[in-house]
């Protein structure tokens, strides 16, 4: 890479930082090229970036974008991955392929700028997706209602059941 490129990688890159509130550290030594495309593949369907740079094009670009935390694990072969504003699924993605493929090693990442290590990486991909969390959030909101509902429902069976007794009775008295 000539200068100017080397710049415009550095722009690229910080820009990224700046704009992911999500970033995961990984080191993939070791992995063939039909597997990590694979891991790209998935990762661009969830709408996740995978971004590998020169440690120290990506050492500029962290403190072009003053983002602390990560330099410490910048040595040997470092891909960016940029989660965005999910970092439950890109985790997830990161955990699932480290177990078919060993040699993946999640290094550490920033969630909404926090530093967390690896091991809170793969934690947090034992975590529900957003819609997994919503969607229980709803459940639970409703549970209440249909409680409510259905006891509104059983009175007025009741009350129903009530007029009928009444008016059997009525129609089985004697007229006078």
């Amino acid at each position: 890479m000539n200068r100017t490129d080397k710049t415009d990688m550095v722009e690229r890159l910080s820009k990224q930082l700046s704009k992911s509130p999500t970033i995961y550290l990984t080191d993939f030594t070791g992995i063939a090229v039909k597997p990590m495309t694979e891991l790209r593949r998935k990762m661009r369907m969830a709408g996740v970036q995978c971004t590998v740079v020169k440690n120290t094009l990506a050492l500029r670009a962290l403190e072009a974008a003053s983002v602390k935390g990560v330099e410490d694990v910048m040595s040997g072969p470092t891909a960016f991955v940029f989660a965005g504003e999910d970092p439950v699924t890109a985790a997830k993605i990161l955990a699932d392929f480290q177990k078919e493929h060993e040699q993946l090693q999640i290094k550490a990442g920033l969630v909404e700028g926090q530093p967390v290590t690896a091991d809170e990486v793969k934690r947090l991909a034992t975590l529900p997706s957003r819609e997994q969390l919503l969607s229980q959030a709803l459940g639970l909101m409703q549970a209440p209602l249909q409680g409510f509902a259905g006891a509104i429902d059983s009175l007025l069976y009741q009350v129903v059941g009530a007029i009928e007794a009444l008016r059997a009775e009525r129609a089985a008295e004697p007229q006078a």
